[in-house]
């Protein structure tokens, strides 16, 4: 099996139209060097995700964010090895990329359909591994994430918003027809104990969103959301003890899971962070509950964002932090005044508690 820099090498040679320069390569080996001498742990970082077009990288450059979890045009290794060159050019790092799966991945569809799917993902987990991207974020939920509409916000923007009350509850099964929470385990755990195992061989994590949003435990049109509570993630993680299983933990998703969010959510994150199963995390805030509440910005809902920041690097927590579901306006339709006030944001907290102020 050829090693990281050996693929990488070897790749660059044979699609040359990719133009992978040897100083690429050069300037791993060189940064790995750097981490070894200095002997810490990095501290956390900004970072985002998307589209990782050359006008956005600029964007992305100028609100001071370095690393990304990028968008392949395709995903190939000709596909990532050129999203990794593009991201290098304009002076960013691909930290992780979502899995080029369905939402649903490995929950819906015949055993033989899902079996595909499982070993797709598995060759996709090889392909990351043999390009050098340390990571995938994926989803497995049989719903789109849910919102009853927008509420106004400061300025002149829209909050989008979740009231379970309005969402109608009554509401006939969706098209798939029930999907209890035994059905939801049994599908959850067939993909991850043949999943985890690839991923663990090749030392690539596996980063799983949890289900947005939190319902109650009779569910929504039929679907009973099992990783919408802190002790459904729980349980997710207790599939297996590989160090390369863990979440795409999202402040806002877990926060607007929990009864209580601006007491419970420090916990939550102690709790899984203890057991270095944070893989990237989505710094956003909300104001209200679970089945009822309103994501903001980042400053001005019930969560003190500084107190997570706090908690994540007490936890010793290494990696991304990044901006979510910001706030829209009609002045600004592609988010991005909110996006970089996010990015802003995120920066300043973390020199904040990384200088212990």
């Amino acid at each position: 099996m050829l090693n990281r820099r050996q693929f990488i090498r070897r790749t660059a040679a044979g699609f040359g139209t990719l133009g992978l320069a040897k100083g690429v390569v050069a300037g791993e080996v060189q940064a790995d060097a750097a981490k070894a001498a200095a002997g810490v742990r990095p501290l956390m970082y900004v970072g985002t995700q998307g589209s990782a077009a050359e006008g956005m990288l600029r964007f992305y450059k100028r609100c001071g964010v370095n690393n990304v979890c990028g968008d392949p045009d395709q995903w190939s290794p000709e596909g990532l090895l050129e999203l990794k060159e593009r991201c290098a050019t304009s002076g960013m790092a691909v930290d992780m990329v979502p899995l080029g799966m369905p939402r649903s991945v490995g929950l819906l569809g015949d055993k033989g359909y899902r079996d595909e799917q499982i070993e797709q993902t598995c060759q996709q987990i090889r392909t990351a591994a043999q390009t050098g991207i340390p990571a995938i974020k994926y989803n497995m939920s049989v719903l789109d994430v849910l919102r009853t509409g927008t509420t106004p916000g400061r300025g002149g923007s829209r909050y989008s918003t979740w009231v379970y009350e309005d969402a109608g509850k009554g509401r006939a099964p969706t098209n798939i027809g029930q999907f209890p929470a035994d059905l939801y385990w049994e599908r959850i755990t067939y993909f991850l104990e043949r999943v985890i195992p690839v991923a663990t061989e090749y030392k690539v994590k596996m980063a799983c969103h949890p289900h947005d949003p939190g319902l109650p435990p009779e569910g929504y049109r039929g679907v009973q959301q099992v990783l919408g509570t802190v002790e459904g993630l729980k349980r997710l993680i207790d599939v297996s003890p590989s160090p390369y299983h863990g979440l795409n933990f999202c402040v806002g998703t877990v926060a607007s899971s929990l009864p209580n969010p601006s007491s419970e959510i420090f916990e939550v994150i102690r709790y899984f962070g203890r057991r270095g199963r944070i893989f990237n995390v989505h710094f956003r805030n909300i104001r209200g509950r679970r089945d009822d509440f309103r994501e903001v910005y980042p400053d001005e809902g019930d969560i003190d964002m500084r107190e997570v920041m706090k908690v994540l690097k007490e936890v010793g927590y290494t990696g991304m932090v990044m901006p979510d579901h910001v706030p829209a306006q009609a002045e600004d339709p592609n988010q991005f005044q909110s996006f970089a006030f996010a990015l802003g944001y995120i920066k300043a907290l973390i020199e904040s508690v990384s200088a212990g102020s």
